[in-house]
């Protein structure tokens, strides 16, 4: 919101002031590479909003081989970017990760189907071969599956599960019916290899009442029992939530944000701008504000994942209001 931008400037002036003190360090491990599905940080960082805090973020981009709970538990940061189900099975193993702020409101998690499968619902995927990614990404797929009643163990009753790794090439080789897709990327990558929405049949795990909660900002339980890292992420959401809102108004400037701080310089303006304008629509409304009943939703779904659910029964303590009503 603007009123976060005009705040920060005016915050601004008094941190350059104190300049003389040194900035509070925090590092942020990001779930993937560098794009527009992480701008708010990458805005926050660049136009001064963490300065304005008195923070030195450092923000460390993720990739396949990384996994966020592993980094923060093995204390490589001090906070990470992940998704409900994984962050709940990890709090199972022993990494007691806690929600403390939620800017993604809305999942962006589909099956895109090639509409020359037939595939017209949800029942129709017996006997077909699915793309799902891995990694802690699978669990909201399976329990879906399982709410279905499809096994995913093969068979004409069943679904055949392909590992997919992160790209689209299972669909356009035809090697699998559907795969999986996010609104604000893999989507596109199929559109851009020269499918038409009319030749694909999209299944939104939203529509499909399976959703589950993606890209909440996570810290170690222990961080919350420390005065001072209280206050650090307090200024830590406050910030990044100004670097959301600066996105959503400026869709393009934040895209190029994103693109300068590519090293790999494997990001298009093109796709990064398109990104950026999916990406704000999972954030808009959002002041960071964790909604407790889509977390109890994440929990339900992930609960009804049959004989062998992600999690062995409703978590406690995996989220908290602590820090974002410090803000209020």
């Amino acid at each position: 919101m603007k009123k976060w931008i005009a705040l920060a400037a005016g915050v601004a002036m008094a941190a350059t002031a104190g300049a003389a003190n040194a900035a509070d360090k925090l590092t942020l491990q990001l779930k993937w590479v560098t794009q527009a599905q992480f701008a708010g940080y990458y805005v926050a960082k660049d136009k001064g909003f963490y300065e304005a805090e008195g923070l030195d973020v450092e923000i460390k981009p993720g990739g396949p081989d990384i996994a966020p709970p592993q980094v923060i538990a093995g204390g490589g940061a001090d906070v990470i970017l992940e998704w409900m189900p994984a962050a709940l099975a990890a709090r199972e193993k022993g990494v007691k990760l806690v929600n403390i702020a939620q800017p993604f409101k809305r999942s962006g998690m589909m099956l895109t189907c090639r509409k020359e499968t037939g595939i017209t619902s949800p029942e129709d995927f017996r006997g077909k071969t699915l793309g799902v990614w891995f990694f802690g990404n699978e669990f909201p797929f399976l329990s879906w599956m399982s709410q279905l009643g499809i096994p995913t163990d093969g068979g004409a009753d069943g679904v055949t599960v392909l590992k997919q790794g992160f790209n689209v090439d299972p669909i356009i080789q035809k090697q699998a019916d559907c795969v999986s897709t996010m609104t604000y990327n893999e989507y596109w990558q199929v559109i851009d290899a020269g499918f038409s929405p009319d030749d694909l049949v999209v299944f939104n795990y939203t529509d499909q009442g399976v959703a589950t909660l993606e890209d909440g900002i996570y810290v170690l339980e222990e961080s919350l029992e420390d005065p001072e890292m209280v206050d650090k992420l307090a200024r830590f959401v406050k910030a990044s939530m100004m670097g959301w809102d600066y996105a959503r108004e400026n869709q393009e400037d934040a895209a190029m944000i994103v693109l300068d701080n590519d090293a790999t310089g494997a990001q298009t303006e093109k796709h990064q701008v398109r990104m950026m304008g999916e990406i704000n629509k999972l954030t808009e409304g959002s002041d960071g504000t964790l909604d407790v009943a889509a977390a109890e939703t994440t929990v339900d779904t992930l609960l009804a994942g049959g004989s062998d659910p992600v999690i062995s029964g409703r978590p406690e303590g995996a989220w908290t209001d602590k820090i974002t009503n410090m803000l209020k």
